[in-house]
């Protein structure tokens, strides 16, 4: 079942049937869909793990449904729910199939497999000469159209970042596992600094210092990284230096630059004042352009939530949110108790999405990143390592000065024995 997943998960982030027309015409992601979900019906031993998580998830789906129920604009809504729903099921299909520590490492590598073709695949694109001209500056983008945005390619590769981290600590694939990874992580870099995403670059800047902060060396290497940093930037084309530089220099920026660093902000207004005039349920999820009479997006997260899924969706996820923050404290909690554990991918995992949601939500500050698979696929993967910790504890046979850390546990951390 693993491997079914694994293949959809490249389906679903390289789309082939976008970028080749006449596959796109034999619909092979239904087809595909269609078959896992037909291997699920007769897959042995498939159960939801036990997890409040899924009440949060299940709870914003109603709140989704709902606005979109409600929206004066439902019939702009539907392919944003639909596609939402197709995620849904994907985490469904995840959650209720994968329980143990092989699986979930079969997945965790997989999905970073599946990242690096896709990067691979966009980088051999662009240097064959496909790309966007957009802002004054030929930008890289992904080659699907879904999420092939120069703004949505470079948040994906952001968001995937801190996987590799986690396999990383894990050792996975030895010497030459690291070498890819390193390869995996440069290879990102190259294809953020690309797309000329001034969002992307802030993302992987945070991401960079998060990971520099975590060493034992940290002042060297923040210093080494300082040093570098100059020397990349050179590097790129005189158009992409002026790009970046418009970050932190209003003088070089056009009147375009400004138009876009306004637009998140004016995303946020717009979204609020979209709050006030539909307060239980908002405008509707994708109902954002004909509601506010604008050719772009919110370009904003929190715009977006309230706008389009109202005072509902904002508790929803506020709730998910904190189910996040939950499961991954308790997860911490035990990592801190037994360290022979620490770089174990059920700890080291948990530790990357804590990583990847705090960028979501960082980034949500320059995109709509509401109904973006991230935050079910890591919610899913959250949910599999803290089962899986749950079941080391309950065949763990401690020394005696450590029953104590199981003695303390909550009761959420009872487990019934293996399956």
């Amino acid at each position: 079942m693993r491997w079914l997943l694994i293949g959809y998960m490249f389906l679903f982030i390289d789309r082939p049937f976008e970028v080749w027309p006449w596959l796109g015409d034999l619909h092979i992601e239904r087809v595909y869909m269609l078959f896992t979900m037909s291997v699920w019906v007769v897959y042995p031993n498939k159960r939801f793990l036990p997890n409040t998580q899924h009440a949060a998830y299940a709870a914003f789906g109603v709140a989704v449904l709902l606005a979109w129920g409600a929206s004066p604009w439902a019939a702009h809504c539907q392919p944003v729910v639909e596609d939402w729903l197709k995620i849904v099921v994907f985490y469904g299909l995840l959650v209720t199939t994968i329980h143990d520590e092989e699986g979930l490492k079969h997945i965790a590598v997989g999905f970073v497999a599946v990242m690096g073709l896709y990067l691979l695949h966009s980088f051999r694109e662009y240097l064959a000469g496909r790309h966007t001209y957009r802002m004054g500056i030929a930008r890289m983008i992904g080659v699907d159209t879904t999420l092939g945005d120069p703004n949505s390619f470079g948040a994906s590769i952001v968001f995937a970042l801190p996987i590799v981290v986690a396999l990383w600590k894990t050792g996975v694939g030895g010497k030459l596992g690291r070498w890819m990874l390193f390869g995996y992580v440069g290879l990102s870099s190259l294809c953020i600094l690309l797309t000329g995403s001034r969002s992307s670059l802030l993302g992987l800047l945070i991401w960079f210092t998060i990971i520099i902060w975590g060493t034992k060396y940290r002042f060297k290497a923040l210093v080494l990284f300082a040093a570098m940093a100059p020397l990349t930037f050179v590097a790129l084309p005189d158009s992409l230096q002026t790009r970046f530089e418009t970050i932190v220099n209003p003088e070089v920026r056009t009147k375009s630059d400004t138009e876009s660093g306004e637009g998140r902000w004016y995303g946020l207004v717009m979204g609020l004042e979209q709050w006030g005039n539909y307060p239980l349920t908002g405008i509707g999820p994708g109902a954002w352009r004909p509601a506010n009479n604008t050719k772009i997006e919110s370009h904003n997260l929190y715009g977006q939530l309230l706008g389009e899924t109202g005072t509902l969706g904002g508790a929803a996820f506020c709730m998910l949110l904190l189910c996040f923050w939950a499961n991954l404290r308790l997860i911490r909690r035990v990592r801190r108790e037994v360290p022979a554990w620490e770089n174990d991918l059920v700890f080291t995992l948990p530790a990357a999405i804590g990583v990847a949601v705090f960028l979501l939500l960082f980034m949500g500050n320059f995109g709509h990143n509401l109904f973006r698979f991230t935050w079910l696929w890591y919610g899913g993967f959250l949910i599999i390592s803290r089962h899986c910790v749950a079941r080391r504890l309950a065949l763990w046979e401690p020394e005696p000065e450590e029953e104590e850390v199981v003695e303390e546990l909550p009761p959420g951390w009872v487990f019934h024995g293996p399956h």
